[in-house]
């Protein structure tokens, strides 16, 4: 049975994720319904995926295709959802959009046109989530705030995707206040967004570090692997 660094078994691990989520959402007087968990099973095999299936996890969030793709294959259970969380090249869209419920990382026209082109028409619409670079940094995927306007337009426009909401990765090692401002300008971007569209309310910010200042600022879906899993393996 694969483990976190602590020894806990996945289940075990789960359900201690799942408590601080809780802790936190009372913490910021949220209701604890309001925040999903996203189990990022990146590199893990998938007995690893079953082990949390069976302790009642169904959102299961991927970075890298071909391994996320053996995974669905061979997944036994239809009700999981899959979350792409990874750079998207545009020669991996036909897969994506094919293989995923959501994807987090939608950053850019060209990629949301090719998603909804190769969307089955038997599937319901992509759920997608528009990526920003919050913290402007030069070696990271997403759209400036600045620019989220024109994307989300464009994107509203396309018939096989759904646009759900926001998703961030904020620059590592900063001071708790730099990133709840952070947190904060993106839960003003969903809130300004969600004022005239009232479907887009997600917003993917948090991982295990800073799962407690993310939702304090809003978030409804956190990402946590390596707590859950262990560390991550090396494809």
């Amino acid at each position: 049975m694969s483990s976190s660094p602590t020894q806990q078994t996945i289940p075990q691990a789960i359900a201690h994720t799942q408590q601080r989520i809780n802790e936190a959402c009372q913490a910021s007087g949220r209701n604890t319904k309001e925040v999903l968990l996203l189990a990022v099973s990146k590199t893990k095999p998938l007995s690893d995926v079953m082990e949390a299936y069976n302790h009642g996890q169904r959102h299961f969030g991927e970075n890298y295709l071909q391994d996320a793709l053996d995974k669905i294959e061979h997944c036994p259970h239809g009700d999981i959802e899959w979350h792409f969380i990874g750079a998207i090249q545009s020669n991996k869209t036909k897969s994506i959009a094919a293989n995923f419920d959501w994807v987090h990382t939608l950053d850019r026209d060209k990629i949301a046109r090719l998603l909804s082109q190769h969307r089955p028409a038997h599937l319901p619409p992509l759920k997608v989530l528009i990526q920003v670079n919050i913290s402007q940094e030069a070696n990271k995927n997403g759209v400036a705030l600045e620019q989220l306007n024109k994307l989300v337009e464009q994107v509203l426009q396309l018939p096989n995707l759904s646009l759900c909401g926001l998703m961030c990765i904020p620059a590592a090692g900063q001071s708790e206040a730099t990133q709840s401002q952070a947190f904060n300008a993106m839960a003003t971007a969903r809130d300004q967004l969600k004022a005239t569209y009232a479907h887009i309310e997600q917003l993917s910010m948090g991982m295990s570090g800073d799962l407690n200042g993310a939702i304090a600022c809003g978030s409804t879906m956190v990402r946590v692997g390596t707590d859950i899993f262990g560390a991550r393996n090396t494809l």
